[in-house]
């Protein structure tokens, strides 16, 4: 009896026996022609659980024929890595496959550098976390990045069926069917896990007694009670949260409602009602802005309403704020006037404030000429008339440019523009 997971057994001793990541090791590619050339650089691989980092570290090792050995970042301590460099010098190079590399300590760091630089060690580093953001920057830049795309449902179930093929590593010896039900089940359930799918698919076939045939049949609910769904995952503090984030505003931005939804649906399931609501009304002023400008209220009022509720229920507003929000004309052309109006005062251009607008509420303003000259707007027919507001330095500076994508500011646009004619 095989004592070690079917996932492990599996591990592709060659590069050419990866599943997916095609941009990176298809016929071409960077890591490809690295491989083929047999000139390696450290390296990070950079993805989720399960979908090949250190099957590819392995597979670079098989393929090079360099001598590989495992560690993990946090479980190793300095010592395991002076043995490393020893076997390195012993083969002349050694790739040292470094597991959630984004939790080396600065002591494992300085011992490991020099033989990074010398080229007597290949680092590849496998982490789930973004490297631009965990990884100490002498690390990062000593390393080529590759960042792992997930694995699709396709992928999942060719690694499932070469495991049922393979005769020495899989179960190609045995008389086993899957029906085409239970290996769809298995990989999706899986969430682009292909470890996860391989442990259970073995855990079926351990766990089913052949029939009078000597056949083994996994069914659906054999699957489905042996892989469980892979629970969603989310890290508030992570990476892929931020980019739900991103995406979830791009989507309402770009006014597709389905999108959008999908992207709320995440955020609901990952309980992170906050970030939705601080996300929702940031969208509703910067990207509706004055096309409808109730939009504003009616999202905070869902917000509200949403936070007295709380989930589940608080899905409901919710997806009534986002629907809007996506159908909404937009316009982004009130903040980007006063990001314009910053970059100026940034730029030192401020200019003094003329002298007819400053104040004169207080005796001796008339001598030193504070509010004198001053037009009263309502004093005029329609409450203006015209004088300059900005300073001498500035007079000329127009740092609104209105949008026609909504009533309101059509209304704004065409006061706007009438003002600037210089009417009399």
């Amino acid at each position: 009896m095989k004592k070690q997971p079917l996932a492990f057994r599996m591990r592709p001793k060659k590069i050419e026996h990866i599943i997916g990541q095609q941009h990176l090791i298809g016929e071409g590619k960077l890591l490809r022609r690295m491989v083929d050339a047999g000139q390696l650089s450290s390296m990070i691989l950079y993805g989720p659980p399960g979908i090949g980092k250190t099957s590819i570290a392995s597979a670079i090792s098989g393929s090079t024929g360099t001598p590989s050995k495992m560690l993990n970042a946090v479980v190793n301590n300095k010592k395991d890595m002076e043995i490393a460099v020893e076997e390195a010098k012993m083969y002349g190079q050694l790739i040292l496959i470094l597991d959630e590399v984004h939790r080396l300590d600065k002591g494992k760091q300085d011992f490991l550098l020099p033989y990074l630089e010398n080229g007597l060690l290949i680092l590849i580093g496998a982490t789930t976390a973004n490297p631009f953001h965990s990884i100490n920057p002498a690390i990062r830049s000593r390393c080529q990045i590759f960042e792992l795309e997930p694995l699709t449902a396709p992928d999942i179930e060719l690694a499932l069926n070469r495991a049922l093929q393979d005769e020495t590593n899989g179960y190609g010896r045995e008389k086993i069917t899957v029906v085409d039900e239970a290996l769809e089940h298995l990989a999706l359930a899986c969430g682009g896990d292909v470890r996860s799918a391989l442990n259970g698919l073995e855990l079926a076939i351990l766990s089913t007694f052949p029939n009078e045939l000597g056949e083994k049949v996994i069914s659906l609910s054999t699957a489905e009670s042996c892989i469980q769904k892979k629970s969603f995952q989310h890290d508030k503090d992570g990476d892929a949260h931020y980019d739900v984030l991103s995406a979830f505003q791009k989507s309402i931005r770009g006014s597709d409602v389905n999108a959008a939804l999908h992207y709320l649906a995440r955020l609901i399931e990952a309980g992170d009602l906050i970030s939705i609501h601080r996300r929702l009304l940031v969208i509703a002023y910067e990207d509706i802005g004055l096309a409808s400008p109730q939009a504003g209220s009616r999202t905070l009022s869902a917000i509200e309403s949403a936070e007295r509720l709380g989930l589940p229920e608080a899905r409901i507003p919710l997806a009534n704020a986002v629907i809007e929000l996506c159908l909404s004309p937009k316009s982004n052309s009130a903040y980007k006037a006063l990001d314009a109006a910053l970059t100026d005062i940034r730029n030192g251009k401020i200019g003094v404030i003329p002298k007819h607008l400053k104040d004169s509420h207080y005796q001796g303003a008339t001598q030193l000429g504070r509010g004198m000259d001053y037009k009263y707007p309502h004093d005029y027919e329609h409450g203006w008339v015209k004088q300059q507001y900005l300073p001498d330095a500035l007079k000329n500076s127009s740092y609104y440019q209105p949008k026609r994508t909504g009533k309101f500011e059509m209304t704004l646009a065409d006061v706007y523009e009438r003002l600037h004619r210089n009417p009399k």
